[in-house]
């Protein structure tokens, strides 16, 4: 079994609450002589001779004031994050988060800062989780992740793994680059994708659909004012041969609900015609836990990326390209037998 992979985390929100806790409790259930083939909610309990629980946040970086200089495990629990409490021991780690690259600064001095505390905290992956709509963030970040030689997974719509440029640099440097856009764990994309693939399966013409999402989170709060770029995110999200994605529409932010805190409500509705053009028609309503659903699959990304570091592996990595909403070049270009073989490359053998 390889050693414990070592991230660092900037935007300490619900998403890393979500995944601090969680890692705590399969921790714990290790502990009691649970296999990790039997925890619940994980797909693959190993990925790259990684367990869910051998991930450790070795640094953390924030701008706001309030968690700015604070123990990471208590800095998860500081408003405005709203994700409960999951009822594991939360001991202190020893991390405390620094301050986050701010947008009236020079931007190439906070890169160097960033790239210098990577390289001292011994990270391995830079998991990149701000809100979304912050281009020049996720940017910066991807930049100091590169000047450090430390892979970069980017959770949000930012163009990062689509940038050719950016990406061309990452496979010069021989350093893995995993983005965009996390695709949750069940999240309406997926669901949405599935139910489309499901009416140009069976021959139903497509007719219209639309995604509508409610949220009481800090993410949704900011996509009622930045919403662009992740509406195009699900929209690539959807992409598949016999979908029409000009009679699909997709609100990110239907409505930002305070008091659904860190549930999210989503509304699908398709429409189509069968057979002489009669009319068939489905609405589906989805309610999870949103930052459990985020987690649920960046621990398998920073598994993805940290496995991919150690074999060599450089640039996008095909493993994670069905946990993205928008990976380089779109999902038709990457089959089944692609992934998989991006999986088997980056398992250590045996000996």
């Amino acid at each position: 079994m390889t050693h414990s992979a070592k991230v660092a985390v900037a935007g300490v929100g619900n998403n890393i609450s979500a995944l601090a806790q969680g890692i705590r409790y399969y921790a714990d259930l290790a502990a009691q002589g649970v296999p990790p083939e039997d925890f619940p909610g994980i797909g693959r309990p190993e990925i790259g001779g990684l367990r869910v629980y051998d991930v450790g946040i070795v640094a953390a970086y924030d701008i706001d004031e309030a968690k700015i200089g604070t123990e990471l495990n208590e800095a998860v629990f500081r408003a405005p994050n709203n994700y409960p409490r999951l009822g594991v021991e939360m001991a202190p780690t020893g991390v405390v988060v620094e301050r986050g690259i701010g947008r009236d600064t020079d931007a190439e001095d906070e890169i160097g800062r960033i790239a210098a505390s990577l390289r001292d905290s011994g990270a391995e992956v830079l998991l990149y989780s701000l809100p979304t709509g912050l281009q020049w963030a996720a940017t910066a970040y991807a930049e100091a992740a590169l000047a450090a030689g430390v892979a970069f997974v980017n959770c949000t719509p930012e163009i990062v793994g689509r940038d050719e440029q950016l990406h061309a640099r990452y496979v010069s440097a021989g350093v893995p680059l995993v983005g965009d856009d996390l695709a949750s764990h069940l999240g309406t994309s997926v669901v949405h994708r599935a139910l489309l693939a499901l009416f140009a399966e069976r021959g139903i013409s497509l007719d219209s659909s639309y995604q509508l999402n409610l949220g009481g989170n800090e993410d949704f709060r900011n996509l009622r004012e930045q919403g662009a770029s992740k509406r195009q995110s699900k929209l690539n999200a959807l992409a598949q041969d016999g979908v029409p994605l000009d009679r699909v529409d997709v609100i990110p932010s239907a409505g930002y609900v305070p008091h659904l805190m860190d549930h999210k409500v989503a509304y699908l509705n398709i429409t189509g015609a069968g057979w002489a053009n009669t009319p068939v028609e489905m609405d589906l309503k989805l309610r999870v836990q949103d930052s459990s659903n985020a987690a649920g699959v960046i621990i398998d990304l920073i598994r993805i990326a940290a496995a991919a570091l150690r074999a060599d592996e450089k640039g996008f990595v095909a493993a994670a390209a069905r946990l993205l909403k928008s990976p380089p070049k779109g999902h038709p270009s990457y089959s089944a037998h692609d992934v998989e073989a991006s999986f088997a490359a980056i398992t250590p053998s045996a000996s």
